[in-house]
């Protein structure tokens, strides 16, 4: 299958995915898409929490094929584009395909502390990093569990990406660079 100028961007929570990938496309000129956005956006239109989303999508797919459908659609009609997303590289194959990584006790941290007081599922998260790290491995199990059932795919293996990038010992600049760099050079080994 031949390259296409997207970037998929996948990643454990609060390892910076949103942060890079739309620094990315503004560099770059490339538009942004975020999954993560859409699925929070449907879990708010069934007016349930993310963690309880995640749970129920488990039983029934339905967010994760809307979810899916969107991220199939970019992948067929869009060029240029940076796609921050746990699945995109499963669905884009031909992207330039990155995963950031993080230990989730940190990601907890960068979390609770950018939390927007005024979000309203606010309540149902841990003041304890450490609590917040629990939930979040019962996040990444509930994720796995589903992706495993309904396509046979793992995000979580490094061995899936062009690019695997630390975000604890990387800042947000550095990230951003090393991303574009190994872009860079991919697009120029692609011909």
């Amino acid at each position: 299958m031949q390259k296409k100028m997207i970037i998929t961007i996948a990643g454990k929570p609060g390892s910076g995915k949103s942060t890079a990938s739309k620094a990315i496309a503004t560099e770059l000129g490339y538009q942004h898409f975020s999954s993560g956005d859409l699925f929070r956006a449907i879990a708010k239109e069934k007016k349930i929490d993310l963690l309880t989303a995640n749970f129920a999508a488990e039983q029934e797919s339905e967010i994760d094929h809307l979810v899916d459908k969107r991220l199939q659609d970019i992948g067929a009609s869009e060029e240029q584009v940076v796609i921050d997303s746990r699945l995109a590289w499963h669905w884009m194959p031909m992207s330039f395909k990155v995963y950031l990584d993080l230990d989730l006790r940190v990601a907890a941290e960068r979390i609770l502390n950018a939390l927007d007081p005024t979000r309203i599922d606010i309540e149902h998260i841990p003041e304890s990093p450490a609590e917040y790290a629990g939930e979040l491995q019962h996040r990444l199990d509930s994720e796995a569990r589903r992706y495993k059932a309904l396509y046979d795919a793992n995000p979580y293996d490094t061995r899936n990406y062009d690019l695997v990038v630390d975000t604890e010992k990387n800042s947000p600049e550095q990230v951003r660079d090393l991303i574009l760099d190994s872009y860079q050079q991919w697009l120029r080994d692609k011909g």
